[in-house]
């Protein structure tokens, strides 16, 4: 009895090890089966998540080819086409791509202009100028800002990479004018010159739809190119009495001039703001060149553009022509350049800010003195 006792317990003792692996191998089983669930809903995902990329790299593909368009038309805001020397200043280059948005905005400031137009304005404003004022034309740009201020309709024919003067190799030639300097802007307003130069910018849009006749203010904004390529003089006239041998359009405060007195003959009613150079800083990747004080490619520091500048202003202010002296009153210096200056040259939205607000409230006590 003892024997079958024991016999039964064995027999007992294996169904129950069977059982355990009967379970252990459902359970691995179910296990395996929920894994491969688990992975084929991961590929299943892994193989959608790569469509959905491959479309957004696609819908990317065709959005540059695009805007392909805009590099090739802006190709001739580059140092060799605009006869600048490759190696004039370390930041040229940074100061023409920023640039390069003008085409690009074109489209943008169409139906801009489209969703402002029902609202009343209190002056018009056409604004004449480089990358600070065309490099940025969102809400935080110093033109938007400038407008936001005055509630001004705001005419921005502004474009990255160019100077006021013509270069030293460019003929002030309306026949053959083909400079989107400061003065080829302005001939192309007043009707001098073909105006095809500037198809594709958004100078060229504001051609086609500004009233230039009802305009209240022109802001003439330029400097820091013409100092940056080290080919354009402040001026003819030198320390000591000598002048250049050059013709006073190929220099900074000579291009003002011209500038000022065909828009205040086209235009007499209108007021002109120039603003100068602000304080920049000049790097050579992050080495520290010099700034507007120290730095001199041969015709003197930025600084000394800046007061040409007001020297310009200052002989017309008669003629409702006022200055703004961004270089030594905007608030960007050598202690704000890090909370102002994005790159030593082109402003933060913070700078833009207080250098437009500046430049906004010069107008208003002009335009409504007795406020």
């Amino acid at each position: 009895m003892a024997n079958i006792r024991k016999g039964r317990q064995s027999v007992n003792t294996l169904l129950v090890v069977l059982i355990g692996f009967c379970v252990l191998a459902i359970i691995e089983i179910v296990y395996g089966q929920a894994q491969m669930k688990v992975e084929r809903e991961r590929l299943a995902l892994e193989e959608q998540n790569g469509q959905i990329v491959e479309e957004l790299k696609e819908e990317w593909r065709k959005l540059q080819e695009g805007s392909s368009v805009v590099t090739a038309q802006n190709e001739p805001e580059s140092a060799e086409s605009e006869g600048k020397p490759e190696a004039a200043s370390p930041v040229k280059a940074v100061e023409q791509s920023k640039g390069e948005t003008s085409q690009g905005n074109a489209q943008t400031e169409k139906s801009d202009e489209k969703d402002k137009d029902e609202r009343t304005y209190s002056m018009q404003i056409v604004i004449l100028g480089d990358s600070i004022m065309d490099g940025d034309r969102t809400e935080s740009g110093a033109a938007d800002i400038i407008g936001e201020q005055l509630n001004a309709k705001i005419y921005n024919m502004s474009m990255g990479g160019t100077t006021a003067a013509l270069m030293p190799n460019e003929q002030y030639n309306f026949a053959t004018w083909d400079s989107r300097c400061l003065m080829g802007v302005v001939n192309a307003i007043v009707g001098n010159i073909n105006t095809d130069i500037f198809d594709g910018y958004a100078a060229g849009e504001v051609l086609k739809t500004c009233d230039f006749e009802e305009t209240d203010y022109f802001i003439i904004e330029y400097g820091v190119n013409d100092f940056l390529t080290g080919q354009i003089p402040n001026s003819r006239y030198l320390e000591g009495g000598d002048t250049l041998a050059i013709d006073s359009t190929h220099t900074y405060t000579g291009a003002l001039e011209d500038a000022v007195n065909r828009l205040k003959s086209a235009f007499p009613d209108a007021g002109i703001l120039i603003i100068g150079p602000h304080y920049c800083q000049v790097f050579n990747g992050d080495t520290f060149i010099g700034d507007g004080y120290s730095l001199d490619y041969g015709y003197g520091p930025l600084i000394t553009f800046a007061r040409g500048g007001g020297y310009i202003a200052d002989l017309y202010k008669e003629e409702g022509v006022i200055y703004f002296n961004a270089f030594e009153e905007s608030g960007i210096n050598a202690e704000t350049a890090d909370d102002y200056l994005e790159d030593g040259i082109h402003m933060t939205p913070l700078g833009a800010r207080v250098y437009a607000e500046k430049a906004a409230e010069l107008i208003r006590k002009n335009f409504a003195p007795e406020e």
